[in-house]
């Protein structure tokens, strides 16, 4: 399954340099003036899992490999981007195709790096892109609903049900508040997903900070922190900066590197498994001599679904799951410990996959 996390903000707030050492590439051209980012760059990226190598260690796999999401760097938005200023339309587009927001916030001074703004305020600029996003789905609703109305007054039950979803979130909209703060009940959620609104998109904000802010943060990256904590959104602290660096030594420098900063471990790692959570992304684990590799899914995904990311094949002729939690395989030292042991379950259609699972399908041809 591909899980995609856009990373948008402001010109000249480390958007590109972040993507660049994410992606551990140039392919994303890092300059200090706005637009310099023509076309959105995608790049996967492995999510860090140190479960992964012990049970590779265990049953001999001859390869690893691991779950991925995939990053999208969006050229930068300014004021009026809704309105096509900039190059505001293209990009909005491409937020819309995105899973999840990773939203740069520029948390450092550096007086030869221009601000778009002038000034580095970091709740500012974040008012400024979630203003521009909003103004997007406002408009992108109000156009739409014209239509759907006539429909619904028709009799259309689906149109009927579209616009009561419509109406929701116009509410909000018009309030100056994101349409993610909608109650949506479980039913209605796939129609609400269909409306393709940009602000239902979960949000992480990155602080990006100077080098000596990287372990502890400063002024400005506390007041993003507040500000995620009220919304219930994510939020991590990392220097951009420091990662593009990091990308460019092997492992044993790196680790000397990021010693001598004070840190346990380089912020993308943070920046990953946060992504991860924001995007409520589970991991389960196939393993065997060929090869051991962990798989993507969504919390609370039935087994005939996990499987079919493996191979259509496996969800269409599901028969069941035999399933070891990931603590007995790695007590039990394997299958046939977890086996032995009875440890292993034998799973069914209903089952609900959960995080850590080593799983082997059992499906017809």
């Amino acid at each position: 399954m591909g899980f995609r996390c856009g990373i948008v903000g402001l010109p000249n707030v480390g958007k590109s340099t972040l993507f660049n050492a994410l992606t551990q590439t140039a392919a994303a051209q890092a300059a200090n003036y706005p637009f310099c980012t023509i076309e959105p760059n995608v790049g996967d990226v492995a999510v860090p899992d140190p479960r992964l190598e012990k049970l590779a260690d265990i049953a001999k796999s001859r390869e690893i490999i691991p779950t991925r999401l995939t990053f999208v760097d969006i050229a930068g938005l300014v004021r009026g981007a809704s309105k096509g200023e900039g190059l505001g339309n293209q990009f909005l587009a491409n937020i819309r195709e995105v899973d999840a927001i990773a939203h740069v916030l520029r948390c450092f001074e550096d007086e030869d790096v221009t601000h778009v703004e002038g000034k580095v305020d970091p709740l500012r600029d974040a008012e400024i892109v979630e203003t521009e996003l909003m103004l997007a789905d406002l408009e992108s609703l109000e156009r739409r609903r014209v239509a759907i109305e006539k429909k619904a007054k028709s009799g259309e039950k689906e149109a009927k049900a579209a616009l009561e979803l419509i109406d929701r979130a116009l509410v909000l909209l018009r309030e100056g508040k994101p349409a993610r703060l909608a109650e949506v009940p479980e039913d209605q959620a796939a129609a609400w997903r269909g409306l393709g609104l940009i602000t239902t998109k979960p949000v992480l904000y990155v602080c990006n900070v100077e080098e000596a802010s990287a372990a502890a943060g400063n002024q400005h990256s506390a007041k993003v922190l507040e500000k995620a904590a009220a919304e219930g959104a994510g939020a991590v602290v990392i220097s951009a900066q420091i990662e593009s660096e990091l990308a460019q030594l092997d492992e044993a420098e790196r680790q000397d590197y990021l010693a001598e900063l004070g840190l346990d471990e380089p912020g993308l790692n943070r920046l990953i498994r946060e992504g991860y959570r924001l995007l409520d992304l589970i991991t389960y684990f196939t393993v065997g001599p060929k090869e051991a590799r962990a798989w993507t899914v969504r919390r609370s995904t039935p087994a005939p679904k996990a499987a079919g990311v493996i191979h259509s094949d496996f969800e269409k002729g599901f028969i069941r799951a035999e399933t070891i939690a990931y603590d007995d395989y790695v007590a039990l030292n394997g299958e046939a410990g977890a086996k032995e042991a009875g440890r292993m379950r034998l799973e069914g259609k209903d089952y609900l996959v959960r995080d850590g699972d080593v799983m082997h399908f059992r499906f017809a041809t």
